[in-house]
């Protein structure tokens, strides 16, 4: 296992099975199994069936794993896939009660194989950070913060994008060390360039087993980095919002008690977005792009937007309105008491953080 810095599960990166050795296979069905037998049969790779245990061993060389991922779409469906559990051993032993625990799904043993860029790329801390800002909405010329946004780098430097990166990880179940690596990357890139504002940093509650045990690394983090724990908000990610409303409770409360603040994003976005107000009672909420955007021609948007932003209002909560592309969006939000903007009308997102924007008048 290669180390990376953290605490748990996050402090190791799978290495992905290679051959020679042999793949254990436990379709869901028979006739799953059926299926699996019959292309092995003809496609002629070394197998054998163990029918008591509803089994099938794979033999694999160099490459065999890549080579039968690529024809698993043509002979299971996607729920068989991610039904047939698998163990990969090397060489020919059978495997013992050690390797037991090491059984999980054929969809992330595959995934694991093709996600070796990845793992790569966290090994090697080949993260960076880019920064855009977030101004005061009377007067843009004001940064009240940086949000942090995580960014790759390919072997050659070129950049490698976020989602592209998180859909890797989902799917082969690297959020828990994509999202430590992210955080402490951020800290690191936001003391190198000597960053003074407020600083939103964007955290996975899906990747967090236990706050107290998962975050004592990134707090201390912080503190090392001589960051004034006011300055830092954690935003939560809408699209990874854990399901367990308690356990992002309890990570909010994590924060809180640490010292720093919460941000709702994408406020607007999901159907429980109105439950994690009063559930979380965050810092600050965003206001999610794809509502603000036309807000100032669209008179649905613009009377649910109006109403976000009242109910903040009344209950003491900082907004942000993402996504500002226009000056005509500008001047609605502005007029509708909004308190930050953060948009590709003041400032794209960059490897360093702005030193300056621009003052935009209506």
């Amino acid at each position: 296992m290669t180390q990376v810095n953290g605490c748990g599960r996050c402090q190791t990166l799978p290495e992905p099975p290679e051959g020679p050795g042999r793949l254990f296979l436990w379709p869901p069905l028979g006739h799953s199994l059926g299926k699996l037998v019959a292309h092995l049969r003809e496609s002629g790779g070394a197998y054998q069936l163990r029918t008591e245990a509803r089994c099938v061993v794979v033999g694999m060389g160099e490459g065999g794993l890549a080579q039968l991922s690529q024809h698993l779409p043509d002979v299971l469906t996607a729920e068989e896939v991610r039904g047939t559990r698998a163990l990969f051993v090397s060489g020919d032993t059978e495997p013992g009660m050690a390797d037991f625990p090491r059984v999980d799904s054929l969809q992330r043993i595959t995934m694991l194989q093709q996600s070796g860029w990845l793992v790569d790329m966290l090994a090697e801390s080949r993260l960076t950070t880019f920064f855009q800002p977030i101004v005061h909405a009377q007067d843009t010329s004001r940064i009240f913060a940086h949000e942090a946004l995580m960014r790759g780098l390919d072997r050659q430097g070129a950049l490698v994008s976020p989602g592209r990166m998180l859909d890797t990880a989902r799917e082969a179940d690297l959020l828990f060390q994509l999202d430590l690596a992210a955080r402490t990357t951020t800290i690191r890139e936001a003391v190198r360039h000597q960053l003074s504002t407020h600083l939103f940093i964007n955290f996975t509650p899906t990747a967090i087993y236990d706050p107290a045990f998962c975050l004592r690394s990134t707090v201390a983090a912080i503190r090392e980095a001589g960051i004034p724990e006011e300055r830092v908000v954690f935003e939560i990610i809408e699209s990874d919002r854990a399901a367990n409303a308690e356990h992002l409770r309890s990570i909010v409360n994590f924060y809180r008690e640490a010292g720093f603040k919460v941000a709702l994003d994408d406020l607007g976005a999901g159907y429980s977005s109105l439950n994690l107000i009063h559930q979380l009672r965050p810092d600050i909420v965003k206001l999610d792009m794809e509502l603000v955007r036309n807000v100032h021609v669209d008179p649905y948007k613009a009377s649910i937007v109006e109403k976000l932003l009242e109910i903040a209002r009344q209950l003491g909560i900082k907004t942000v309105a993402e996504g500002i592309e226009t000056p005509e969006e500008l001047a609605w939000v502005r007029a509708h008491g909004v308190d930050f903007v953060q948009g590709y009308l003041i400032a794209r997102p960059a490897a360093a953080p702005a030193q300056a924007t621009p003052r935009l008048t209506d």
